[in-house]
């Protein structure tokens, strides 16, 4: 597990992590999300010993990074987002290397590089070396040691970095794996892959949360709004934007078009609601006001913020914009 208090740490007179929380439980995979300069690399900085905290605590497997930093390594495996390689060594001559760093031997040696090559897909270029690697093979190889020392936690910066599709999908199955019994946090810039791999987000904003939860649940976290589509029939005059500012509790009209002669299609914002009730209650409500204004309901469907929508809103929101 992994848990940070109210973290805070600052370069010079630059603070980039400012009172930063969050508890990352065993058997999970959670994403830091967030614009560069938002403190993603920093926090895993701080988690894997690299960086000590300005303030605040951070605690790995229970241990405080500031008092046992070795104690802490020795409990994670870190893929930073440049891949610590050497190139002049093949790839068994670098497993071999962290394997010796990370004091195994004997058996338990040979069965944990085979493991991680296995995991990892790397047998084809097991005798080959770093330099002749593709991007895609170099940042296997970077994961491979990082899982080399079977660790209790993972963190990992920009996982799937250079990857063709394939081996993505091979990828994101294996880190998935990884957090059923492991305690693994990646950042990424991909929304995609936060929402095929983690169980919950968090969205970081100029060193702070801006939201966290699961990715289907981390809207509530916006104060923000229900999305409704409609279309609508109207015989008589055409819906434009003034006609659909009379829809009780509207916030704004997202997009408005004409499909064909008398029908429109609209997608508005109205307040949040706080329960399933209450959606149903804005439906009803932008129902009501349709049948009041003679105007046929040909759809009328909720829909939800997708995390792209999220994170955009969210990071401008934070810098100003």
């Amino acid at each position: 597990m992994i848990e940070l208090r109210e973290l805070r740490k600052s370069y010079g007179g630059v603070e980039a992590v400012k009172g930063v929380s969050f508890v990352a439980e065993t058997g999970s995979v959670l994403g830091l999300l967030g614009p560069n300069g938002a403190g993603k690399t920093t926090i895993m900085k701080v988690l894997t010993g690299y960086h000590f905290p300005s303030s605040g605590t951070a605690l790995v497997d229970g241990i405080d990074v500031s008092e046992d930093p070795i104690a802490v390594k020795a409990r994670v495996g870190y893929l930073p987002e440049s891949v610590p390689l050497y190139q002049d060594l093949t790839v068994a001559e670098y497993l071999d290397f962290v394997a010796d760093a990370r004091g195994l031997a004997g058996g338990e040696r040979a069965s944990a590089i085979e493991r991680a090559v296995a995991s990892c897909g790397l047998s084809g270029v097991y005798r080959k070396k770093v330099e002749d690697l593709s991007k895609g093979y170099k940042q296997r190889t970077g994961l491979a040691q990082a899982i080399l020392h079977d660790p209790p936690i993972l963190i990992l910066d920009e996982p799937t970095t250079g990857l063709d599709p394939n081996q993505i999908i091979e990828i994101r199955a294996l880190i998935r794996s990884l957090g059923e019994s492991k305690t693994v946090i990646l950042s990424t810039h991909i929304l995609q892959e936060v929402e095929a791999i983690c169980s919950r987000v968090i969205i970081l904003s100029e060193g702070r949360v801006a939201a966290q939860g699961a990715p289907s649940e981390i809207g509530d976290a916006l104060k923000g709004e229900e999305r409704i589509v409609l279309r609508l029939k109207s015989a008589s005059r055409p819906v434009d934007r003034e006609r659909l500012s009379g829809i009780p509790g509207l916030r704004s009209v997202a997009s408005l078009e004409s499909e064909s002669p008398g029908v429109w299609a609209a997608e508005i914002a109205m307040p949040p609601a706080s329960s399933a009730s209450g959606a149903m209650e804005a439906g009803e409500l932008v129902f009501d006001w349709a049948v009041a204004n003679g105007l046929k309901v040909l759809e009328l469907e909720r829909r939800r913020l997708s995390l792209e929508e999220i994170f955009v809103k969210l990071t401008q929101e934070g810098d100003g914009r």
